[in-house]
């Protein structure tokens, strides 16, 4: 596809982000790579009606915007250091779920054991320690902890998931967050996780 058919499905999974009810109205942001370049979402506009226009271009190497009318992202910076660190990753979806938060808040881990899918998607999802939003150091950190993995907990901030496609990041965001709704809903009620000779055969599957 064209560069402004792939800003417009950057625009498109941010507003199915919204809809969805996975961030808040200016809340979380959405890139892709394209080329040497990334496509991401811009700061301080409504995420809910967001069009091709809207987003940014930033030169992946250096970081340079290079489309200045447009207010980049604080997360920029994160990003951009994923792809750099991770060339098999073409899209990343970072979000403010409640659930996810509600977990990236407290000692608890999501239980992605408890159905098959949320093991296939995102295997063990740990959290990366608390760096203040928009920072290099949390930049950094992320990064790093995102070698490997599909998908993050951000202490104290939200959730981050990684792809090849802007469908497989989308759908290992949902899925955290469903994954984090089971694990509190699981308090409520005795349930039976995948064994461990199960969650090996799925992950085989991959």
């Amino acid at each position: 596809m064209d560069i402004t058919e792939a800003k417009k499905s950057v625009a498109d999974y941010m507003g199915r982000c919204y809809q969805r009810g996975l961030t808040t109205i200016t809340g979380g942001n959405i890139s892709l790579r394209y080329g040497d370049i990334m496509l991401i979402t811009p700061s301080g506009k409504a995420k809910s009606s967001l069009s091709a226009e809207d987003i940014a271009e930033v030169r992946v190497e250096d970081g340079e915007n290079l489309t200045p009318h447009l207010k980049l992202s604080i997360e920029s910076g994160m990003h951009r250091l994923v792809y750099i660190k991770n060339p098999g990753v073409n899209a990343v979806v970072h979000t403010h779920p409640v659930f996810c938060c509600l977990f990236a808040a407290s000692d608890e881990e999501i239980n992605t054991t408890l159905i098959a899918e949320s093991w296939y998607l995102l295997d063990k999802v740990v959290k990366v320690p608390y760096e203040l939003m928009g920072t290099e150091e949390l930049a950094e950190k992320v990064s790093d902890y995102s070698v490997g993995r599909n998908a993050l907990l951000m202490e104290n901030h939200g959730a981050i998931a990684f792809g090849k496609t802007l469908i497989k990041a989308f759908d290992r965001l949902e899925c955290l967050e469903q994954a984090a709704k089971l694990t509190y809903l699981s308090k409520t009620m005795k349930t039976a996780g995948l064994s461990a000779e199960q969650c090996k055969e799925i992950s085989d599957l991959r």
